[in-house]
């Protein structure tokens, strides 16, 4: 499965919102904001795991956002993968762990969860420009080192 949004519209709106992108990381910058995130590893019950390639940055990333103080971390997990790659089922949701960084100078708290027997009917967004399920094995060029070590840390059992 690939979905994705081509042509000069998708362009111009990626030119778009990677400006605004930068935009924001520069008011991050200054402020240094604390924020609360999931990120959800959706793995199909053919055992391919989903990416997504959002509109402002370049690669492929494992679904994921924001979460709100009193939302609890497994409905923010589900939330997003609903949003962002059309889950219309699952099965087993497994929390791995938090995780912390400093992406874009926030300082940012994940929760990682993979969710098993994922299957959805993959719908684009103005966030979400391609859509796609790989073999582990496989990952297509591009995938974002974050989103790499967090397979891998799925795949060696964890």
């Amino acid at each position: 499965m690939l979905v994705e949004r081509r042509g000069l519209p998708a362009l111009l709106f990626r030119v778009a919102a990677t400006g605004v992108h930068r935009l924001m990381r520069l008011r991050w910058w200054v402020t240094r904001p604390r924020t609360r995130g999931v990120s959800a590893l959706p793995v199909t019950p053919e055992g391919k795991v989903i990416l997504v390639r959002h509109s402002y940055v370049s690669g492929w990333y494992i679904p994921g956002g924001g979460r709100k103080a009193d939302e609890d971390p497994r409905d923010a997990a589900l939330r997003e993968l609903r949003e962002e790659i059309g889950m219309t089922s699952h099965g087993r949701l497994h929390a791995v762990g938090e995780i912390e960084h400093r992406p874009h100078h926030k300082r940012d708290t994940m929760a990682f969860f993979v969710v098993e027997d994922v299957v959805c009917a993959a719908k684009l967004s103005i966030e979400i420009e391609a859509i796609g399920a790989f073999s582990p094995d496989a990952l297509p060029d591009g995938v974002s080192p974050r989103s790499a070590a967090r397979i891998k840390l799925w795949r060696e059992g964890a």
